[in-house]
């Protein structure tokens, strides 16, 4: 009704696809994603995808959106653009929307940060991309989702513990309450473990070439410090 009603003021809809990132870590069905794109088309609204976090494999797909069979008319990349080596972010576009930008009266897009196309970080993208592409990155994330999956699950039937979700390489356990921040990254260090939860969220997004131990190092921590956080709840008489 939104967009039926206001279709004729609204330029865009962006979107995080099918992973909500810092909004709250959230999970939604591709075919969410599918309806959104049939209507922006039929109301002529332009689709603009955030596949900063979810992009380049994150969610077991290359690209969040394939999940739902469909591409934007932008989408912005970054973070594992290069890998995290350097900042680099860009933006794409369909042929339709570069081709409005760069044949107008100006002829160029007037406007770009200051270090905007570096090319040592447009060189460290490319080989970034090269490795992972060459990579049996699928088969990776896919051990990952498997290990979260399994790990992570004791935490669902905790005292205290809303959800806990996985999808790719994305593991996130949603307590009732929002978490002591000093508190609890402290003894997640103390377990030789960096997790950095915000708000009501305890997450972890893992390098695809995180080793076996590791891995089960890290879901251990996850799961202990929740036990305690849960006993913590509870209190000492229950």
């Amino acid at each position: 009704m939104v967009l039926k009603n206001n279709h004729k003021e609204i330029a865009a809809i962006i979107l995080e696809p099918v992973v909500q990132g810092a909004g709250g870590m959230r999970f939604y069905s591709p075919g969410y994603l599918r309806r959104v794109r049939e209507l922006s088309d039929e109301f002529d609204v332009l689709l603009i995808l955030d596949e900063i976090a979810t992009g380049f494999g994150r969610t077991g797909s290359m690209f969040a959106c394939e999940k739902a069979d469909i591409s934007p008319d932008i989408m912005c990349v970054g973070k594992a653009l290069t890998g995290g080596y350097m900042s680099l972010a860009a933006t794409l576009t369909k042929s339709k929307i570069s081709d409005g930008i760069s044949l107008g009266d100006s002829g160029v897009f007037m406007h770009g940060p200051t270090f905007m196309a570096n090319p040592l970080a447009c060189a460290v993208a490319i080989a970034s991309i090269q490795l992972l592409l060459s990579s049996p990155w699928k088969e990776r994330v896919q051990y990952i989702e498997e290990q979260l999956m399994n790990g992570l699950s004791p935490c669902r039937d905790l005292p205290g513990v809303k959800d806990v979700r996985v999808l790719g390489a994305i593991g996130v356990i949603e307590l009732d309450q929002p978490v002591d921040m000093a508190g609890i990254q402290k003894r997640f260090v103390e377990k030789g473990v960096w997790i950095r939860p915000f708000g009501r969220l305890v997450y972890t997004m893992p390098p695809y070439i995180i080793s076996r131990h590791d891995l089960s190092r890290l879901i251990s921590a996850m799961v202990e410090v929740i036990e305690e956080e849960s006993r913590g709840a509870m209190g000492p008489n229950e």
